[in-house]
């Protein structure tokens, strides 16, 4: 009888630890989709080297999310959050016409 609790307890444990993953994963902020009526507004790209320059003439090449005072994304990292796209993240490599230059 003990035998059986045991492997009761531990398909618990096993079932309990997938769905803490599941939920951890499902909680992860989305990308912002360049067609996001926001996203097309601002001109993002998620490649700053792909923005339309006759749109955006002031762009440059070197001016990237990664390098912008509104992204507060860890440095190295490929995606993180904006303040102008709350609750979604952004490419590091990407671009929108509200850049900043960090300070």
């Amino acid at each position: 009888m003990k035998s059986a609790n045991r492997r009761v307890f531990m398909m618990q444990v096993a079932l309990g630890g997938t769905a803490l993953a599941a939920a951890s994963s499902a909680s992860a902020q989305a990308m912002v989709n360049e067609k996001d009526a926001q996203a097309v507004s601002l001109g993002y790209a998620a490649d700053t080297t792909k923005v339309d320059a006759k749109k955006f003439p002031k762009h440059a090449a070197a001016q990237k999310c990664s390098n912008c005072q509104l992204y507060t994304g860890a440095a190295g990292s490929k995606a993180g959050p904006c303040s102008i796209f709350p609750g979604k993240q952004v490419a590091a490599n990407g671009w929108c016409s509200a850049y900043v230059k960090k300070a």
